[in-house]
């Protein structure tokens, strides 16, 4: 897939005092889409179509399930931030006058309730694991809860950044690990993927490896505001935003992503994710 430029406008309310819905919204207007070129590429090994029942562990605001949708796929969708679900929400169900079909996608806050719509035959964990302490740990109990209703052969795809030295990201994201320490010890934020993150999830969570990947997945923004708005949409900078303050998080994101703003404003960044095939 060719990797999208992403201008954001401004939104009228002060960036730093910007809330959930805010920060939804540009994790789907900007940062969602640089990991398209991950989603397309499992589809396209596990040949999903029309015959795949879904569940997409941490769905955010939807666009993995509209490609698989795209692809005749039946989808189910979970996540915890209630304002990314209700932009899943709004892409992905049908307006309320003309009425939900039977197919209709699953959105929901919970696992069990998403798990009881099954037996899935395919299960995906988009959102990289190895960014945050504990990250690793609530993706098991998120499987534990998921894979029992699963097909007796269900695939589970989990999925993580690349080596750091094929992903130009990775030293920028550092900030938000420096800053959430703030001289008060470890505060949680980036910490950084380690090589065997995501075969410990899956021994963890009693499935069997089949199979990797690695994708290239760059992210690219039509300008400096369009970087440091899609970066702290991912979450990974709460912690430093309240370790100092917005205003400070954004200083300090831009200084880092200076070496990577091109002459025309533009700011690229190579990176590279990794995905696990595995079965149940």
């Amino acid at each position: 897939m060719t990797p999208t430029l992403v201008r954001h406008h401004r939104h009228t309310e002060s960036s730093a005092l910007a809330d959930g819905a805010s920060r939804a919204r540009d994790w789907a207007e900007i940062q969602e889409r640089m990991l398209a070129p991950l989603y397309e590429a499992v589809y396209a090994r596990l040949e999903v179509g029309p015959a795949t029942r879904m569940l997409s562990l941490g769905c955010g605001s939807g666009l993995a399930l509209l490609m698989a949708v795209g692809r005749g796929a039946a989808v189910t969708g979970v996540d915890t931030d209630p304002d990314r679900l209700a932009l899943a929400r709004a892409r992905l169900l049908p307006a309320e006058d003309r009425g939900a079909p039977a197919t209709a996608p699953l959105l929901t806050d919970s696992v069990a309730e998403a798990a009881d719509g099954g037996p899935h035959h395919l299960i995906t964990a988009f959102t990289p694991i190895g960014c945050e302490a504990g990250d690793g740990e609530d993706l098991v109990r998120a499987l534990e809860t998921a894979v029992p209703s699963a097909d007796r052969r269900a695939t589970v795809v989990l999925t993580g950044w690349g080596p750091p030295e094929r992903c130009a990201t990775e030293a920028v994201l550092r900030v938000a690990g420096r800053l959430a320490d703030d001289g008060r010890g470890p505060g949680g934020g980036w910490r950084g993927p380690r090589r065997d993150d995501l075969e410990d999830v899956a021994f963890r969570a009693g499935l069997k490896p089949d199979g990797s990947g690695r994708v290239a997945c760059p992210f690219g923004y039509a300008d400096m505001d369009s970087a440091v708005r899609g970066l702290l949409s991912t979450r990974l900078f709460e912690a430093a935003v309240r370790a100092t303050d917005r205003w400070q998080v954004e200083k300090e994101l831009a200084e880092a992503l200076h070496p990577h703003r091109r002459p025309d404003g533009t700011v690229w960044m190579s990176n590279v994710f990794r995905y696990l095939v595995c079965t149940t």
